[in-house]
């Protein structure tokens, strides 16, 4: 278990567990020793036979039936993100307030079976906090505790997080959620990363975060999103110990939404690319693939960029005699290797029949001008039967993977 002052934080509800076992030991009175974690109650090695009224007995505190177990009471420099976790005879009958030194009342989320209460947000830096804990009433006993505690201050090392997709965008329907960090973060953090990145899709789908590198992560569901599916994620990383004594700069939300599903799929060995809208054949036409010496890839790629008019320079990677400097016009990239989907009316008596192009997917500069006026940054692409395999990473590859293997690339 990792610790919130060194390694990390968890919210795991078993350190819940362990300090409830604390207090009810010493509520009992059952040890003769102190315990430092026993709040508002008669020293446990207290005679229970004292008489009524004794003077002794009268300087008693009477045992509570709450008590807040973390953050400890008093404690400095606690992390800005720290759940609040404390023990009660009674979950359901128990409620829990914060307040900063104004006496605003923090937001955050009361989860009564593991007995914590979790910030909304990181809370401000440098802050002294007051916890009021109330149970329910029991004759004989309190029935309130409080506990104050001081945030740490604002951190001099953060990592900036970010989204590639902002809010508004439509996208198509094998358009992975995209978060990039200014840092790598180490992979014993991950887990924490994940948890803090919550995806709600409307209509809801299964899915799951995926670390491409150690400065990336994507998210994408079980099957392509459904159509015209709202999609809202909320990534609360402020605060965040991120390793090495480095901390989440902000929190950030992002709503966009899914348009119509558009796929295309492309066959080597009939030249063909069928395109299929909403599930529905809607066009089939003819495209010239990589030829042998520099083939296409065979794999499910999605459209990256696009770019109406462009030009393609390869005289600085191949040198100027192979190299070419070429206007391209409805360009689509879908590799970072440089392979698109784009208008190549040179190829137009050899598109359907034969590969001549050095790896992209050539057709028509008319059927260039469609596809590019009908698809959107997401929408998915299928090449089969060529020399070459798509290698994971060359693009937005997600949907190359199987959902096992996807889901091999998360911490939780």
């Amino acid at each position: 278990m990792k610790t919130w002052g060194t390694k990390r934080w968890r919210l795991a509800a078993i350190t819940v567990i362990a300090g409830s076992v604390l207090l009810s030991s010493a509520a009992c009175g059952g040890d003769d020793k102190k315990s430092s974690s026993w709040q508002g109650g008669a020293e446990p090695g207290s005679s229970a036979g004292a008489p009524a009224g004794g003077s002794e007995a009268s300087q008693q505190p009477l045992p509570s039936t709450v008590a807040v177990t973390s953050p400890a009471a008093d404690a400095k420099n606690v992390v800005a993100i720290s759940p609040i976790k404390y023990t009660t005879e009674d979950a359901e009958g128990t409620t829990v307030k914060v307040t900063d030194a104004a006496g605003k009342e923090v937001e955050g989320t009361l989860d009564k079976d593991a007995k914590t209460f979790t910030p909304a947000k990181a809370l401000a830096y440098g802050t002294k906090y007051t916890v009021t804990v109330t149970g329910p009433e029991a004759e004989g006993k309190t029935n309130t505790t409080t506990s104050t505690f001081t945030t740490m201050a604002k951190p001099s090392k953060v990592v900036r997080v970010t989204s590639f997709l902002g809010d508004g965008q439509v996208v198509g329907v094998g358009m992975p959620l995209i978060m990039k960090f200014g840092r790598s973060i180490p992979e014993s953090y991950r887990d924490d990363v994940e948890r803090r990145m919550v995806v709600t899709a409307t209509p809801a789908q299964e899915g799951t975060w995926h670390w491409t590198s150690p400065t990336e992560v994507h998210y994408r569901p079980k099957v392509y999103w459904k159509p015209n599916t709202k999609v809202f994620y909320k990534v609360s990383l402020a605060g965040v110990p991120l390793g090495d004594g480095y901390y989440g700069r902000s929190d950030l939300t992002v709503d966009l939404k899914i348009g119509r599903s558009l796929i295309m799929t492309v066959s080597n060995k009939t030249k063909q690319m069928t395109v299929k809208e909403n599930g529905k054949v809607i066009k089939t036409l003819p495209v010239s693939l990589g030829k042998p010496s520099t083939p296409s890839s065979s794999g499910t790629m999605v459209v990256i960029e696009k770019k109406k008019h462009t030009i393609f320079d390869t005289t600085d990677e191949l040198g100027p005699e192979e190299g070419y400097r070429t206007p391209i016009d409805f360009a689509q990239r879908i590799t970072w290797s440089g392979q698109y989907i784009h208008a190549a009316p040179w190829s137009e008596g050899k598109q359907g029949k034969v590969n001549v192009s050095h790896g992209c997917v050539n057709v028509s500069e008319a059927m260039g001008a469609w596809l590019f006026n009908k698809t959107l940054m997401g929408d998915v692409i299928t090449v089969s039967g060529t020399e070459e395999k798509l290698k994971n990473g060359n693009g937005w590859t997600d949907w190359n993977m199987s959902w096992e293997e996807y889901k091999k690339g998360s911490y939780l």
